[in-house]
This record gives C-alpha cells, structure tokens and sequence, in this order.
C-alpha cells in the first residue's frame, strides 16, 4: 500500500481554497502577543506607582505579610530597613516589599466587633429567634443507648 497517493490528494485539496487552520492560528497567536504586550505595559506602570510611594515613614507589607513603617532604603545595596514594632527594625530585600498600605485601606482592615446578644429579663437566655446553626436545648437530638461490647 502505498501512501504517495494519499498525500497528493491532501496537497490538492489544500491548495484548493483558503486553510482556515493556519489563519486560526495566526489569529490566536496575534491575541496572544497582544495581551502579553498589554500585561507587561501594566506590570511596568505598577511598579512605578510602587517605587514613588516609597518613601520613610510609608506603612508597607512584605510578600511575607509583615506590616511595618519603612525607616529607610538603599537603593545601591537594594535594601530596605522596616520598623515592625517600636525597637524592632528589620533589613529586608528592596523587592520583598509587596505593597504600600494606604491609610484609608489601613481603616477598612478594622474589624468590628458585633453587638451583644439581645438577653430575656433572666440574663441567661438569648431573646426571639436562634441564629443560624444554633441550637436551643429542645432541639438536641436524642442519643441512642450505647450497646454494650460483646464479651
């Protein structure tokens, strides 16, 4: 059998008309470049606007999630010395700083506590309805008697 007939047909068919296969993939691989191109302008553009709020005094994070006020940096050495507690000061590579922590981000991360539980006149049990998940005394289920182990 031989396959030289075969391929004679496959160049004919294909130089009949367009082959939308190798336009699909010149299309994708355009997209692809593209995107990569618009991903490396907005990477630049991000670390810029990091290095200008370097600055002393700046509340920052590092990629290890330690909060602390950046004392100084050296830019020749590519170190920074962060203050993480009053008398604790760490030296850390210029790049592990992460992010810059803005002082109206800083107030989001607050968490507040909830209310207190509204109480009948006994102080001992929550008024109206259980939350959810909760369970009152008469909704335990019953426990079925333990068996005994066979001897």
């Amino acid at each position: 059998m031989s396959f030289a007939p075969i391929l004679v047909h496959a160049a004919a068919a294909s130089s009949s008309g367009p082959d939308y296969l190798t336009i699909g993939l010149v299309v994708v691989l355009a997209v692809m470049v593209i995107f990569m191109f618009r991903n490396s302008r907005k990477r630049k553009r991000e670390a810029e606007e990091l290095k200008s709020k370097f600055v002393p005094g700046a509340e920052v994070m590092t990629q290890h999630g330690i909060y602390g006020t950046l004392i100084s940096i050296d830019e020749e050495k590519n170190e920074a010395v962060i203050e993480t507690t009053p008398g604790t000061k760490l030296r850390v590579h210029r790049q592990t700083i992460s992010r810059v922590i803005d002082p109206v981000e800083a107030e989001q991360d607050v968490i507040e506590e909830p209310a207190a539980p509204e109480v009948n006149e006994d102080h001992a049990v929550q008024a109206g309805e259980p939350q959810y998940g909760e369970r009152l005394d008469e909704d335990k289920p019953k426990r079925a008697p333990r068996k005994k182990a066979a001897e």
